[in-house]
């Protein structure tokens, strides 16, 4: 008899709940013998066919019988997914709000989600008596790569482990501790100084998760770490096989990637943010490095935290048992920072630098209210940088604006560049003599005269780094100079290629933007210069000091590192602030005071981690359409509160534009919601979003959990 199989697959969910289908579960027939959970299949929908995945096997199916279409071919060339990673795909589904099918099928790569791909067996097709097994067009690429070593080489050999010290000792044994004992362990706060060894303390254990048999999941905020501590790992733990994943790869390299991790063919892996989705039956320890990271966020399709998604995957596990999660940083979200003090968290602590008589730069504010500059820079930065020049000493100026100037004005009329298609300036780039948008990409030349008036004299307003880097060459003209940012590294190995210059002494000055503050170990920088660093300090986001205490922390510690030098490390930032209570704790290198002061501001404004946001976002072509859409659903869960969860300590804002209202030409309106409970915001949410999509309309809308940018 045949028997029925429940399949996700990838529609939106507004197409689900159109055809009654709130979770994305599809009901197939399968005519064959037993099927696994977890196995990759071919199924019909519409006109075409697509890949799927059986999440689930029943006798009957709620659905009229005749309307049941069968399975096309089950996937046989692929293994099938373990339950822990189906846990893990139904927890995202429920936690982000979205239908199974829409996380489990764009966490694959693309080669495995096309059905063009896969060739069906027809021997078997022709027998009539199982779902006919497939052989993938990739099928031999799979067998392939399995026998192939995955880990990244530069010829160098393994270099002998570093003497440990007291503190990383420590912290090596509550990890080991967590990962043996048999209590269920907590997720463990890796709080470090910068250059204090987080590094080598995760690497110890890993090595021994390795020995044990077992996989370790490795994340990092940026694809130009990746190569960098590719390297390291492989030079630290020899012999131990080590796969990358991130979205930097071709799409074969990526399937080929994703198919070692998934067939066990890899003890590390090590990715950005969509690793944390990477199949790995195996695993034993999962670390996040530089956790605070807003790169971890995904702004597109499943707008996941890869961080969260990681905690909650140890705490999963391998079968079901949970793993240790090592969360690394010298300046951690609040929202850690608030479970390691809480308890919820163990904190492990390194608090000296790792290297013998390596000690923290000195971080000195330069005024610049009323202060004369050139080129940008004060006196003081421009004699410690001539300094640092002749005494063969590389210095690193953060500017975290790119571009050569944020906008080009007419000082006759007032004309600025401004994108024609967002609502923000139009950058200009001087090498290209063209103006950008970084929001959509549009570009167009620069006007030989302004546009509104007929005025050809334009200046450039405000610096960029292409600009910053202009003025040092003007000011250091023997100096060897080179710019990291996103448009300066858009080649493969670029990056990589600069930041090697620095190691090895081959420039002078790198200017860049934060880029240069995440994670590198620069052995032989003595002076970091922080231009423009008071911005943030205005934003009317929340997250915006936290933010920039951040940065500013992380590229301090890239000065100093390498031991005692000619002169002792300093770290310079201009600012027209200097009073502020952020600077005053940066100067002190004390962020346990700077947390402090802002957990207890948002505690008073009952803002996360003591409140528990999402927010409903709508595109139109016009903003009123957005907003109206937003109005009527603000109405709809006012409704749903008044009569079914009136005691729900739910609060719905009224709608607003976005802080970049248009982007593409398209108009973006958002509404807040925002509980006291994690518990009560998301029954809300399952009933909210539930009614919208049974209403119909045509405005583009999405739900966003934990919001990092309202």
């Amino acid at each position: 008899m045949p028997s029925f199989v429940r399949v996700a697959i990838d529609l939106p969910a507004a197409v689900a709940a159109s055809l009654g289908v709130g979770d994305g579960l599809y009901d197939y027939r399968w005519q064959g013998g037993p099927i696994e959970i977890g196995r990759f299949v071919l199924v019909p929908f519409g006109a075409r066919i697509v890949v799927g995945l059986v999440v689930d096997r029943v006798d009957e199916t709620t659905v009229d019988e005749p309307r049941v279409r069968d399975v096309v071919a089950s996937i046989d060339a692929l293994a099938p997914v373990s339950p822990d990673w189906l846990w893990l795909m139904r927890f995202a589904a429920d936690y982000y709000h979205r239908p199974i099918g829409e996380v489990i099928v764009p966490a694959l790569p693309a080669p495995m989600r096309d059905a063009a791909r896969y060739v069906v067996d027809r021997e078997a097709v022709a027998e009539g008596t199982t779902p006919h097994a497939v052989l993938p067009a990739i099928g031999r690429a799979v067998k392939r790569a399995a026998k192939v070593s995955p880990a990244a080489s530069s010829g160098a050999g393994p270099v002998a482990p570093r003497r440990l010290n007291a503190m990383q000792s420590a912290a090596l044994a509550a990890i080991e501790a967590a990962r043996t004992g048999a209590a269920a362990p907590k997720p463990m706060l890796l709080y470090g100084i910068t250059g204090s060894g987080k590094t080598e303390v995760y690497l110890r254990a890993i090595a021994a998760v390795v020995e044990a048999g077992l996989q370790a999941l490795v994340l990092v905020p940026e694809i130009n770490l990746t190569p960098q501590l590719a390297e390291t790992f492989r030079l630290g733990l020899p012999g131990v096989r080590i796969g990358s994943l991130h979205s930097g790869h071709a799409a074969g390299e990526r399937l080929r990637q994703w198919l070692l991790a998934h067939e066990g063919e890899v003890d590390v892996l090590l990715g950005t943010r969509l690793a944390v989705l990477a199949s790995l039956p195996r695993l034993g320890l999962v670390v996040v490095d530089e956790e605070h990271d807003a790169s971890y966020k995904q702004h597109e399709g499943l707008r996941y935290s890869a961080r969260d998604l990681a905690i909650v995957r140890a705490r999963r596990g391998r079968d079901g048992r949970p793993v240790p999660v090592v969360l690394a940083s010298a300046t951690p979200s609040m929202e850690t920072w608030a479970r390691a003090r809480n308890g919820r968290y163990d904190k492990l602590v390194l608090g000296e630098r790792a290297v013998a008589d390596a000690v923290l730069p000195t971080i000195r504010l330069v005024p610049t209210l009323g202060a004369a500059t050139q080129h940008g820079l004060t006196e003081a930065v421009r004699a410690a940088i001539a300094d640092r020049i002749a005494r063969r000493e590389p210095v690193l100026v953060f500017h975290n604006r790119r571009g050569y100037a944020p906008v080009l004005a007419c000082g006759a009329c007032g004309w600025v560049s401004a994108c024609p298609r967002c609502s923000v300036n139009a950058v200009f780039h001087k090498a290209d003599r063209h103006l950008h948008c970084h929001h959509c990409g549009w570009r167009s030349r620069v006007p030989r005269a302004c546009p509104a008036c007929g005025n050809a004299d334009l200046a450039a307003v405000g610096r960029g780094t292409q600009r910053v880097e202009e003025g040092l060459a003007a000011l250091f003209p023997d100096a060897r100079i080179a710019r990291i940012d996103r448009d300066s590294t858009r080649r493969k190995g670029s990056a990589a290629g600069l930041l090697e210059a620095v190691h090895v002494g081959d420039l002078d000055i790198l200017v860049g933007t934060q880029m240069l503050a995440k994670g590198h170990d620069f052995r032989n920088v003595t002076l970091v210069c922080v231009l423009d660093a008071d911005s943030a300090l205005y934003s009317h986001d929340f997250r915006a000091g936290e933010r920039l205490f951040s940065n500013l922390m992380q590229v301090a510690g890239r000065a100093g590192r390498g031991g005692p030098r000619s002169v002792a490390a300093e770290v310079l930032i201009q600012t027209r602030a200097p009073e502020h209570p952020l600077f005053e704790a940066l100067v002190a290198h004390d962020f346990e005071r700077f947390a402090e002061n802002q957990l207890a501001e948002r505690k008073a404004a009952g803002l996360p981690p003591y409140s528990f946001q999402a927010v409903m976002r709508a595109e139109a072509s016009e903003a009123a359409d957005a907003i109206a859409f937003l109005a009527e659903a603000r109405v709809v869960g006012t409704t749903l509160l008044d009569e079914a969860m009136a005691d729900a300590a739910i609060e719905l804002y009224d709608p607003v534009p976005m802080a970049v209202a248009r982007v593409a030409n398209v108009e973006r309106a958002q509404l807040l919601v925002e509980s006291g409970g994690r518990p009560a915001l998301h029954a809300f949410l399952d009933r909210w979003l539930a009614a919208l999509r049974a209403r119909r309309s045509r405005i583009r809308w999405h739900i966003e959990i934990d919001p990092l940018d309202i």
